[in-house]
């Protein structure tokens, strides 16, 4: 049997599994967001990240920004996800790694 995880250290969990996303599958994400469900923790920003269809992470996907809406469609589905603009998005990923900023 699995030994359970505390709140923390789910939290712990999701935020290293996001700043790799580019490399996931569907079905860890489905693992991750059901994780994260039955712990209360909200994704926030991060949900942003794939797409709400097929759970595929938004790598080299079509974005555009027109009138306050940011719209991203997925390449696998052809799903377009339209979030208002209201302020800063914060993903929490680090660009340190590609030597970036």
């Amino acid at each position: 049997m699995k030994p359970k995880l505390s709140k923390s250290e789910a939290e712990a969990k999701i935020k290293d599994f996001f700043s790799h996303i580019k490399h996931k599958t569907p079905e860890e994400i489905r693992k991750i967001k059901k994780l994260a469900m039955s712990r209360k923790i909200k994704l926030g920003d991060k949900r942003k990240l794939f797409c709400k269809k097929c759970l595929v992470p938004f790598v080299k996907s079509s974005i555009s920004i027109k009138n306050g809406f940011l719209t991203i469609e997925c390449n696998n589905c052809n799903y377009k996800s339209r979030w208002k603009l209201k302020n800063e998005i914060d993903f929490g990923i680090n660009h340190e790694e590609a030597g970036c900023c």
